[in-house]
């Protein structure tokens, strides 16, 4: 069982960044694949960034590839989400996700735990 809480979100002006957190409880956090996603109304949940247990491998969207980066720091049970240049088409409520093992096909079902989110709003 893994809880995860996100933070960081807000309301900034294009080109500006943001920096979210994901906190996760339990002891096995290293074991997870971790990964953010965001939702607009209206659309489904869309994969945005991916990082395995270790940190050695990371996956992004081609619309942030460039501009966001993924980390996570296993010692302290967080993930990160540093996202720069922003623009009015990353506003969304983004969720952490944690999924056991392996990396899947980096789609929202394919991940086992979720966040409650965090609203991002970029204005232009």
């Amino acid at each position: 069982q893994v809880q995860l809480v996100e933070s960081g979100g807000g309301l900034v002006q294009a080109g500006g960044s943001l920096r979210l957190s994901c906190a996760a409880s339990g002891r096995t956090f290293s074991s997870y694949y971790m990964g953010w996603f965001r939702q607009t109304p209206g659309k489904e949940r869309e994969f945005v960034a991916v990082i395995s247990w270790s940190g050695g491998g990371t996956w992004y969207v081609d619309s942030v590839k460039g501009r966001f980066t993924i980390s996570r720091d296993n010692a302290a049970n967080t993930m990160y989400l540093q996202m720069n240049s922003l623009k009015p088409e990353d506003t969304a409520v983004y969720y952490c996700a944690a999924r056991y093992g392996s990396r899947g096909r980096l789609t929202a079902p394919e991940y086992d735990y979720w966040g409650q989110g965090t609203q991002v709003t970029v204005s232009s």
